[in-house]
């Protein structure tokens, strides 16, 4: 589109061709000159600028507010600031998931100016103060504050400590409808006016107060307010949140400024933390390595293994790999009790705790039950622990817990109860006999152990794993230590109520013993759907999301409240990239390690199949030297 001022200028030298043509001074025929003229014109309408491509299609403006194409925007410009104000004020501004567009304007003032009106202002409060003194007035709190204010005020400006600026903020916000945007100026004014500081919208100024915050540098409004160089610096908008402390573990890189995130999970209100990332984002790998640097710290780690990923990393420390299966030797008992969990607890509200944990694994083997079959299962647990002896008034650190067998028993023998009796006996007798029928024979006397699940069908896992996650509760309130407990693939647990509900109750109690649980899954809608699993997110202080699939995005941009920006992050982020949550402070993350250990926790096939190979190399080269030592002893005696 040809512009105004380059219409003029092809007609200005169309003028002066005319002018010369009168004066006899043209080198060219009037008709060529016109014709040139004319095709110039044609040609630069043809020609398209940057100009044409960012313009908007139509500009009105209003009182309060103008329309850019079809979208509506205002400007709020500050007016005034509180005595004192904090670093990072300005955040909840930025961070809100609008689009907004910022202009701040500062103005240097010269110090001597500054100075000498601050000198006739101190001149005046002291002669006031000495007045109100004299009348025997009361002291005047605002007076002797402002004095002191401006005293300081003086003596950093003349040492050059501070300097003084005249500071101007605009902040123009951009919506689809007027009743929206009048909604998002009250919010914006409500979060200013929270922290004291006061603010207006643009009147009759629409046009210059957009044109203020364009990248362009012009201060159309000029609203200014006198202000120092720090609590200028306290509005600075390029802020990162620091998730470094003295104590804890790196956990990775702060991508936003490349600080270390040193992180101690216990230091938090509780010691949970959840992981969501799609499958080969990482977060096997990042759990690895928080495993891996909090041994060193002296942590107990407990983890339950559903994929047989964590058998190099055990081996590698010197930790207990306990592979549970139906053919395994391997095995935990279900009706184990804690020996001693502390406190005023008594026996019978430890049984009666027992019993409604034991009933919840009855439900995951047998399916829903009636209320009748309920009852009969409830009375049948009570006298299979009473058939051990095991009542309100013995001493549990010296009883013998029963085992599955004993409880099908009871059934049998109770009026209703030989129909579950015959719907537990593939757990007994059947096809699954091998897997819950035994006393325990495993112990957690190591700082890093490992239950793995992997050899088990798909319909006993998540038995196997609320079996499990049962008996590592009962070990962890027996003895108090620091502990974590890692649940890989929890998505397991939540597709069942009883499960679910277990692991809930689990992470809301476990503060009181120390423990701090790792939940790790990859099917984010299972979990989250869940409204256990929707409570387990909200009750851990710790979260790490890594790279998420489309499918799945929504419903964590609704669960952990991100940002349109948060949201592209995850989907676009590389493996071992994510964002990390500590209450209520979140920074983008980067997963790093060590050579030595990527080579401990890794969980690619490539770099575990080189890993086995050069092992099987340096075992074999050392087969041989012992051979040939041995050869070499036998030929000295020979010859002594």
């Amino acid at each position: 589109m040809i512009k105004p001022s380059e219409l003029q200028e092809l007609e200005k030298k169309e003028a002066e061709a005319a002018a010369k043509l009168s004066a006899g001074q043209t080198e060219r025929a009037p008709i060529e000159v016109r014709e040139m003229v004319e095709e110039e014109k044609a040609f630069r309408r043809g020609v398209l600028s940057i100009k044409d491509l960012i313009a908007p299609a139509s500009f009105q403006i209003f009182s309060d507010h103008i329309k850019i194409g079809e979208k509506f925007a205002s400007t709020i410009f500050v007016i005034t600031y509180p005595r004192y104000i904090r670093v990072g004020w300005f955040a909840p501004i930025l961070n809100l998931n609008y689009t907004l567009d910022i202009g701040m304007f500062f103005y240097p003032v010269n110090s001597n100016i500054v100075l000498k009106q601050l000198k006739n202002k101190v001149g005046t409060l002291e002669a006031q103060i000495i007045a109100d003194a004299e009348k025997g007035a009361a002291r005047d709190p605002l007076r002797e504050t402002a004095l002191r204010d401006i005293e300081a005020l003086r003596d950093a400006l003349t040492q050059g400590i501070e300097k003084f600026f005249q500071f101007a903020l605009y902040i123009t916000f951009y919506s689809e409808s007027e009743k929206e945007l009048q909604k998002l100026a009250d919010q914006i004014e409500s979060i200013l006016g929270s922290r004291l500081v006061y603010s207006k919208k643009v009147f009759y100024q629409a046009e210059q107060g957009f044109n203020s915050t364009l990248p362009l540098g012009d201060d159309e409004l000029y609203i200014t307010f006198n202000m120092n160089s720090s609590p200028v610096a306290s509005s600075f908008p390029f802020i990162s949140s620091e998730l470094t402390s003295d104590d804890g573990i790196l956990y990775g890189i702060n991508r936003h400024n490349n600080s270390l995130i040193l992180f101690d999970r216990f230091s938090m209100q509780n010691a949970n933390t959840v992981v969501f990332a799609t499958s080969g984002a990482g977060k096997s790998y990042a759990i690895k390595l928080e495993v891996l640097r909090s041994l060193m710290m002296g942590t107990e780690v407990i983890i339950i293994d559903p994929e047989y990923e964590y058998k190099h990393l055990s081996d590698a420390v010197g930790g207990t790999y306990i592979n549970i299966s139906l053919s395994s030797e391997n095995k935990v008992n279900l009706f184990d009790l804690p020996r001693a969990i502390g406190g005023d607890a008594k026996p019978g509200d430890v049984i009666r705790s027992a019993v409604i944990t034991v009933k919840g694994l009855v439900r995951l083997m047998l399916g829903d039950l009636t209320h009748e079959e309920d009852s009969i299962i409830d009375r049948a647990l009570l006298e299979t622990y009473a058939k051990k002896d095991i009542t309100p008034d013995c001493d549990l650190s010296k009883v013998e817990p029963p085992i599955m067998q004993d409880f099908q028993d009871v059934l049998e023998g109770m009026e209703g109860g030989a129909d579950l009796s015959l719907r537990l006996k593939k757990y007994t007798e059947g096809t699954f006999a091998g897997l819950l029928n035994n006393p325990t024979n495993v112990q957690l006397d190591n700082q890093l152990v490992c239950f793995s699940v992997r050899d088990l069908e798909d319909e006993l896992r998540p038995i196997a794993i609320y079996t499990i996650v049962n008996y590592i509760w009962s070990i962890v309130r027996s003895e108090m230590k620091r502990r974590v407990l890692v649940i890989d693939e929890a998505w397991w647990l939540m597709q069942h109520e009883d499960s679910a509900k277990f692991i809930y109750a689990m992470v809301k109690r476990c503060r009181k013993y120390y423990l701090g649980v790792t939940t790790i899954t990859q099917d984010v809608a299972d979990f989250l759907n869940s409204p256990y699993g929707h409570a387990i997110v909200t009750t851990s202080a710790l979260q790490l999301l890594l790279k998420q699939s489309p499918a799945a995005i929504d419903l964590l941009q609704k669960t952990f409240n991100l940002t349109e920006g948060e949201k592209f992050l995850l989907l676009e982020c590389g493996v071992g990239e994510g964002i990390f949550f500590a209450g209520t402070k979140h920074a983008a993350i980067q997963i790093v390690a060590s050579y030595t250990e990527d080579q401990l926790i890794t969980s690619d096939p490539r770099q575990l199949l080189e890993i086995e190979e050069a092992k099987k190399e340096f075992e074999a080269s050392q087969e041989e030297n012992g051979e040939g030592e041995e050869s070499s002893g036998t030929q000295e005696i020979n010859i002594g």
